[in-house]
């Protein structure tokens, strides 16, 4: 069967692309890419399929997004979380589809630094049948894309989400390597008590 996976053009979602295609083979791969209108950086995406070989679907979410935020009549503005959460799901919503057509699996992106501090969205980016990545840190899972001789300015490229101009990081408000520290060295950086408030609500 094929394994399907959502296709950012960062290091989590090409990582786990070519792993997949690595031990299932490319042929068995899916990227879908899903653009909410226009994505400046979605030429990376493309960059990383043709680098594979793998099938590719493209999928742009943008004019569903758009509809369902205006079908919603809830006497109030929508919030702030409800923007930024909304099109992961509708992204999720996508990738089951594109599964459940062409006879497959989704592929969960997520990394342990994220999930330590639950820098994902619930039935969204969160969501999948396996999740080869959840067990290694950023930096892990940058290392293997560099084994795997990936493109380098993928494989480092600065964590975005691209729905938003802030990266990751800009909006944790620490780095992904004081997490990691705490990780696997037990080290505690000057965010400590946010990092361990954001990892007690999350669990």
């Amino acid at each position: 069967c094929n394994a399907v996976i959502g296709i950012s053009g960062g290091k989590d979602s090409s990582v786990k692309a070519a792993v997949c295609a690595k031990a299932i083979g490319p042929e068995n791969v899916i990227g879908v890419m899903m653009p909410c209108g226009i994505q400046k950086d979605i030429a990376d995406s493309q960059k990383l399929i043709d680098f594979l070989g793998i099938k590719s679907v493209t999928v742009n979410i943008g004019p569903a997004f758009e509809a369902l935020c205006n079908s919603m009549n809830l006497g109030q503005e929508l919030s702030y979380d409800t923007l930024t959460n909304l099109p992961a799901r509708l992204r999720m919503s996508t990738l089951y589809a594109v599964a459940q057509t062409y006879g497959g699996f989704v592929a969960n992106t997520c990394n342990l630094s994220e999930d330590t501090v639950g820098y994902a969205t619930l039935y969204g980016d969160n969501a999948g049948s396996f999740a080869a990545l959840s067990k290694l840190t950023t930096e892990e899972v940058m290392e293997i894309g560099d084994d795997l001789g990936l493109p380098y300015e993928l494989v480092h490229k600065v964590p975005i989400d691209g729905l938003q101009p802030k990266t990751d990081e800009d909006k944790l408000g620490f780095t992904y390597h004081e997490v990691n520290e705490l990780i696997r060295k037990g080290i505690k950086g000057p965010h400590f008590d946010k990092i361990m408030d954001m990892y007690r609500k999350n669990k």
